[in-house]
C-alpha cells in the first residue's frame, strides 16, 4: 500500500501526490521538477549544480552533486506538494491504495461532490 495525499483547487480536478522516495527527482532533478511545474525549486535546483560545477572541484563536486540527488529524491514529492500549494492547492486527504487509480477511487467515494471537477478528456 501506498499513501496520496489529495490536493484541491477551486474549480480544479483534485491532484493526487504519491508519497515517497521520488526515483525521477533523483535521477532527472530539475527536469522532473519542471515537468511537475514546480518552476522556483527546478530553478534553485539547476542553479545549484551550475554552482557546483563551476566551483568546486572534483571529486568533491561530483560527490555534492550526487548528495543533493540523494536529496532530491527524498524530498521530491514534499516540493512538488509545496509548489500545488503555492498555486492555491490545500491538502484535502491522505489515502492509503495500492494504486493511484484506487486512489482517486477511494477518494471520489468519500467525496462524491468531486466528481463533476473532473474535464472530460479528448480520445
Amino acid at each position: 500500500m501506498k499513501l496520496y495525499t489529495a490536493l484541491l483547487k477551486s474549480d480544479a480536478e483534485p491532484v493526487l501526490v504519491r508519497e515517497g522516495f521520488a526515483w525521477g527527482a533523483l535521477f532527472l532533478g530539475p527536469l522532473w521538477l519542471a515537468a511537475h511545474r514546480a518552476w522556483i525549486a527546478a530553478g534553485i535546483t539547476l542553479a545549484a549544480y551550475v554552482l557546483i560545477a563551476a566551483l568546486v572541484p572534483e571529486p568533491a563536486g561530483a560527490v555534492i552533486a550526487c548528495g543533493l540527488a540523494i536529496i532530491l529524491g527524498f524530498t521530491g514529492h514534499d516540493l512538488r506538494r509545496w509548489a500545488l500549494e503555492q498555486r492555491g492547492y490545500l491538502l484535502l486527504h491522505v489515502i492509503m491504495a495500492a494504486s493511484m487509480d484506487d486512489a482517486f477511487a477511494r477518494l471520489l467515494t468519500q467525496r462524491p461532490d468531486l466528481v463533476a471537477r473532473f474535464r472530460p478528456r479528448p480520445a
